[in-house]
């Protein structure tokens, strides 16, 4: 039996445990971005609420895993920490996934949210070398995401889709 490690909003966890499944619940607008690096076989997901941090300096500080301009440099840090490797070099055999992002409570895309969490999210990546190998974002449904990590293996699922793997 595995072990899970549950990922909340605006957290993010690490591990390199091959027993353990990292997950997040109902994704909505919200984003999880997922980090692989093979070398190690450490995983990383965090939960990324809303794009930019300047809106509630004091939420960042807390929890830096709620923004995307403070989240990822935070996870990125903490997967430091845990593979031994330092941030500059993390983007060599580091496998990048995303997921979430939906517009499921703004019909007239008054605030588009889940769109400029991406946006913002990729942004950060692209000039690190880590952008998105896969990703399963947008759309109107909930996702939830979880990762084996002894495999690597990303599975989503959502009570009208069911199962499937990033």
């Amino acid at each position: 039996m595995l072990k899970s490690k549950v990922v909340g909003v605006g957290e993010f966890a690490v591990s390199s445990d091959p027993g353990e499944v990292v997950k997040t619940f109902a994704l909505g607008s919200c984003v999880a971005v997922i980090f692989l690096h093979k070398p190690t076989r450490t995983v990383g997901l965090i939960h990324v609420a809303l794009p930019e941090s300047l809106i509630s300096p004091d939420i960042a500080a807390k929890r830096p895993g709620y923004f995307a301009d403070t989240g990822v440099e935070a996870i990125l840090k903490e997967m430091g920490r845990c593979t031994g490797t330092c941030s500059t070099k993390l983007a060599q055999g580091m496998v990048v996934k995303m997921a979430g992002g939906a517009n499921v409570m703004d019909a007239n895309n008054t605030f588009n949210i889940g769109k400029r969490n991406i946006l913002a999210l990729k942004k950060i990546l692209w000039p690190l070398g880590m952008g998105p190998v896969a990703e399963d974002v947008g759309g109107g449904i909930s996702r939830t995401v979880a990762v084996t990590v002894g495999t690597g293996r990303v599975m989503l699922s959502c009570a009208a889709k069911g199962e499937w793997e990033l």
